[in-house]
């Protein structure tokens, strides 16, 4: 079991950089880097609720996150 826990957390951490990739959020790539939003006091962009697979791939990440780290701490205790 010891020989495979590190395999499977890359595999995982793969997983989780996908998934974080995956997600929108904003406008663009320009928001990201300060590039602004539409209206409002704060300057920020307005956000929707995540519908769809939009929401399928939030709640995968949460779930690749959790593994994370528990295949991280499974890793230490062995």
């Amino acid at each position: 079991m010891k020989e495979f826990l590190p395999i499977i957390q890359i595999i995982v951490s793969v997983l989780l950089i996908i998934f974080i990739l995956l997600q929108q959020r904003g406008t663009a790539l320009g928001s990201a880097f300060g590039g602004g939003g539409g209206g409002g006091g704060g300057g920020g962009g307005s956000y929707s609720s995540k519908r769809g697979i939009q929401q399928k791939i939030f709640v995968a990440t949460i779930f690749l996150g959790a593994l994370f780290i528990i295949l991280t701490l499974l890793n230490l205790i062995l």
